[in-house]
Formats: structure tokens, C-alpha cells, sequence
């Protein structure tokens, strides 16, 4: 009891002496905690989580107790528990520094209007191009795997592919997914409104014990890349014929042309500083013709 009642007084004065630094500090770390407990959710991770959580739990029950072999153990355990996090929680790590890096300093910069609308329209153009092949290859059930790439260089995906910097036009599209050709397999990424490579094999999921069983390699590969990136994954189902999105880690299906135009558009076009996007400007008239 005398153990407890030190711990109490301990707690006690902590918070007697708390300023207004300490309240903002504590509300950091748990903004910070809550977007790392999020980050890891419905994944391995999260296991390996509840293992820590267990551990230190088994240290404070030693400290209560006075368990000096186990408080010795577990102490061995805590000096080196640093360098184990990182290993441990490496892919979460990685994705979760990138997602801090895609920030929007970038964008501060300024471009002429002429080239922005140049930029805007050729990823209308390639929206366009992928609306039409993913209707085509889903009424033929052809499965096609396309990814479009953000602020996430997909370098790595690219050397395992074919190189093909061209245009994007359902014709090419169509071509590339034809059954049986050397292409057909992998998956096609777009840069910046142009096919840059095809036949890219994708990294796995990191949750694909969670994933349902009924979807293919193909859905699974673009669960995995939209963790592993910023990218917009779209899939048509050589099975069922239905088009899909991946999107950081979620995957939702039923897509028809319209809404997977506007998905598109929405995700690709944001509202930045310098680029109109209202029904005066490019982007926005096109919008407006897709919606008639």
C-alpha cells in the first residue's frame, strides 16, 4: 500500500506543477499518438502495438510488486526497445514519413496560367482515356490494373515495367491488356497525363490476411500500392467485369464511366492557388460537359 500511495502522491504533483506548456505538450503527443494508432490500424503493426503495450503493462505490475528479476528483464528489454520499434514498424515508418512529406510547399510556387492549363489538360485527357478503356475492358471482362501517379514518385514500380512514355487513348489502353501479351499482367502508371511504363509488378498489401478472399491478385496489388503511396489505383475485374479504386489502403468497387470520371477529376484536380478550377476554366467545363 505504501508503494501506491507513492505512486498516487507522485501523479498528484505532477500535476499540481503542470503550466500551460505542459498542456500543449501533452496535446501534441496525443494528436501525434492518435494519427500513429490510426496509421497502424487493421494491420500487423497493430498486433506488435498490443505486444508493447502488454509488456510495459508487465512492468508496471513488476514495479507494484516489487519483481526484481522481471523489473531487470524488462528494463533489458526497454534499453534496446528503441532500435526494435524502428525495425519492427519499419513499412509504417516509411509510409507514414511520406505522407508528411507530401506537402503542399510545393505548390506555393507560380506558373504561368498557360502552362497550368496545359498541366490540367492532359490529366483530363488521360482521365478521359482511362474512363473510356475501364468501361470497354469491363464489358469485355478484361482485367486491367492502372495507377495514377501523385505527389509519390513511383520509381521503384517503373524499373520493373516497360517503358513506354506515350500519349494515353483507349485504343493503347485496350492494347495493353489484351490477354495473353507480354503487358497484360502488370500494371500501367501514368505521370503527369502520360502512360510512363507498363507491365509494373506492385508491392503486397500490408493487411492482405485481412483482405477478402474473393478478390484476386490484381485487387490486392492495388490495396498494396495505394498503401505504399498517394496514388489512385483503378481495377477492372477480368471476373466479374465490376471497376474498382484503391485509395491510401481502401478499396471501394461498383465504379460506372460518370462516377469514376468524377472521382478522377476530384482527386486529381484539386483546388490549388493558381489553378481555376470553377465552371469558367478548363477543368470546370469539362466537368460540365461530363455531367449532361
Amino acid at each position: 500500500m505504501e508503494t501506491i500511495r507513492n505512486i498516487f502522491n507522485s501523479v498528484w504533483g505532477v500535476f499540481k506543477t503542470m503550466g500551460l506548456n505542459d498542456v500543449i505538450d501533452i496535446i501534441i503527443l496525443s494528436y501525434l499518438f492518435y494519427h500513429i494508432m490510426k496509421l497502424i490500424r487493421e494491420t500487423r503493426a497493430l498486433q506488435l502495438a498490443k505486444g508493447i503495450l502488454l509488456l510495459v503493462g508487465s512492468y508496471l505490475i513488476a514495479v507494484v510488486l516489487n519483481l526484481q528479476t522481471i523489473k531487470f528483464l524488462l528494463k533489458i528489454c526497454f534499453q534496446w526497445g528503441f532500435l526494435a520499434i524502428i525495425i519492427l514498424f519499419q513499412p509504417e515508418l516509411r509510409r507514414m514519413l511520406e505522407r508528411v512529406g507530401r506537402s503542399k510547399l510545393a505548390d506555393l510556387a507560380t506558373f504561368r496560367t498557360s502552362e497550368l492549363e496545359v498541366e490540367t489538360e492532359k490529366i483530363l485527357n488521360a482521365i478521359q482515356a482511362v474512363c473510356d478503356a475501364a468501361v470497354k475492358l469491363a464489358s469485355t471482362r478484361t482485367g486491367a490494373l492502372i495507377i495514377f501517379e501523385r505527389k509519390t514518385k513511383l520509381g521503384e514500380q517503373i524499373a520493373t515495367g516497360t517503358l513506354l512514355d506515350c500519349e494515353p487513348s483507349s485504343a493503347v489502353l485496350g492494347n495493353i491488356f489484351v490477354p495473353n501479351t507480354p503487358l497484360h499482367d502488370g500494371a500501367v502508371i501514368i505521370r503527369d497525363g502520360k502512360i510512363l511504363a507498363a507491365g509494373c509488378f506492385l508491392p503486397k498489401p500490408a493487411k492482405e490476411e485481412l483482405i477478402n478472399k474473393q478478390l484476386g491478385s490484381r485487387h490486392r496489388a492495388a490495396i498494396g500500392m495505394s498503401e505504399n503511396s498517394d496514388s489512385i489505383v483503378i481495377v477492372v475485374s477480368e471476373e466479374t467485369g465490376t471497376i474498382s479504386v484503391a485509395e491510401n489502403g481502401e478499396l471501394t468497387r461498383g465504379y460506372v464511366e460518370d462516377t469514376l470520371k468524377k472521382l478522377l477529376c476530384n482527386r486529381l484536380l484539386p483546388e490549388r492557388d493558381g489553378i481555376p478550377t470553377k465552371e469558367n476554366t478548363l477543368a470546370g467545363r469539362v466537368r460540365s460537359k461530363w455531367k449532361k
